[in-house]
């Protein structure tokens, strides 16, 4: 029987529903796995601030030392950002994620054998580099398969990982610490084993990925072709505005670009504040076990997931994305604000308030350079954004142990996490998007 393929005209007509069916498809096969990675990415990342005071013990790391080697990941990640982004574009997200993954894992496993402050140093820098290009990679897929419309929801969503992950790490890791066994203490099976975990998934995410929408054999041919078209004309829509290639240089030079990294900066200097000094506000609580202190760590985290997902959808419904991320920054900055008075108790509690504000504010962000940007040069400056900005997970560990080493308190950062979120705030009504806005 011969096949009669649909007219163009049939295809156009039934386009917009081929659309939703194809964005409905993606977002559920993509969204969870790269949910998992982040997880698992996060808590390699993070997992440290659980064994600061066993560093101490049984390798002699101090409070500044530890607050350095916390922050040198992030050297690390601003060094490679951006060569790993533009290599993802060059040889596809699938083998690219995939790499990054296996790397990350096998640096993360080998901080079990830290056995200085040099060889902390070096593997917290290598464990960055490793993971450079990660975040920056899974938001450029975004855009190569879904519509402007749909991409801050699925960030959000994805950006819920690390959130999940600081839920989670907590008692995992808190869990992991008490084992023991073949001549390894037990902040040595923690790495192992987390970063093993790593390791074994990049096996899946090779099976599973797809680089463009059209090498995904689970799309119909309708549904492929109708994603590429919607992807396309928002490109072409965006360069009605902008007819001309910027080169790259010109385009870091602009002003709108700083201002992204600022906003960036600041929020990542609060979240990672909060990440790596968490636990120990909370050993200042009271007598707790490691996996006691986990249980309470995941508390904050555990707010910040509601938090995203509400402040998500009133930007959807009531737009205007600077306003509200700019509201999120001023909740953070009243949290750890508060945080600075008060006992130990009262400062988990305030900055419990404050991760509604610096979480919201990280998914809120992205879509702001998403909409800025011209496609063909967006990987590398999300690369770059994210990159400088998250050297504020270098700034903010390392003068937090240089501040409590020399003073022995911390408030000094905590007001200072304030004001910088408070500044952003300000800043963030500075930064345009959408198609135009670049040129």
């Amino acid at each position: 029987m011969e096949t009669i393929k649909p007219s163009a005209s049939a295809f156009a007509a039934a386009e917009p529903s081929l659309l939703l069916q194809a964005v409905r498809k993606i977002k559920h096969r993509v969204l969870p796995l790269f949910v998992v990675m982040f997880i698992v990415n996060y808590i390699d990342r993070v997992n440290i601030g659980f064994v600061r005071s066993h560093l101490a013990t049984d390798v002699g790391i101090g409070t500044a030392a530890f607050g350095l080697g916390a922050g040198l990941f992030f050297v690390g990640y601003a060094i490679f950002e951006v060569p790993s982004n533009l290599l993802l574009q060059r040889f596809g997200a699938k083998a690219w994620l995939t790499r990054i993954m296996a790397t990350w894992g096998l640096a993360a496993t080998a901080m079990a054998f830290v056995n200085s402050e040099t060889t902390f140093y070096v593997l917290r820098f290598l464990l960055g580099a490793a993971e450079a290009g990660f975040f920056p990679g899974v938001i450029y897929y975004f855009t190569q398969w879904l519509p402007a419309s749909e991409r801050g929801r699925a960030m959000a969503i994805f950006l819920s990982g690390s959130a999940l992950a600081s839920i989670l790490s907590g008692p995992i890791s808190g869990g992991l610490l008490q084992l023991g066994g073949g001549g390894l203490h037990g902040w040595q099976w923690m790495f192992i084993i987390e970063g093993m975990a790593s390791v074994v998934l990049c096996g899946f995410v090779w099976f599973w990925l797809d680089s463009m929408p059209g090498d995904a054999k689970w799309l119909t041919e309708q549904e492929r072709t109708a994603i590429t078209r919607a992807i396309v004309a928002e490109q072409a829509e965006r360069l009605k505005h902008k007819p001309e290639h910027v080169p790259s240089l010109r385009l870091l030079r602009d002003p709108q670009i700083l201002i992204f990294c600022f906003i960036y900066f600041s929020i990542s200097l609060t979240i990672y504040g909060a990440t790596f000094w968490l636990p120990s506000i909370i050993r200042k609580m009271g007598s707790f076990s490691d996996f006691q202190v986990g249980l309470f760590n995941s508390i904050p985290w555990l707010i910040s997931i509601l938090a995203m997902y509400l402040f998500a959808a009133l930007a959807a419904r009531y737009k205007h994305q600077q306003a509200w991320a700019a509201t999120a920054l001023v909740i953070a900055a009243i949290g750890m604000f508060a945080s600075t008075f008060g006992d130990s108790v009262y400062a988990f509690v305030s900055i419990c308030f404050a991760a509604v504000g610096f979480k919201a504010a990280s998914s809120l962000f992205w879509p702001l350079p998403q909409g800025y940007l011209d496609a063909r040069i967006a990987a590398g400056v999300i690369a770059l954004i994210n990159s400088i900005g998250n050297l504020g997970g270098f700034v903010a560990p390392t003068a937090f142990g240089f501040l409590e080493q020399r003073t022995g308190s911390i408030q000094g950062g905590l007001m200072g996490l304030a004001i910088t979120s408070l500044v952003a705030a300000g800043v963030v009504f500075l930064a345009r998007s959408g198609p135009g806005a670049s040129r």
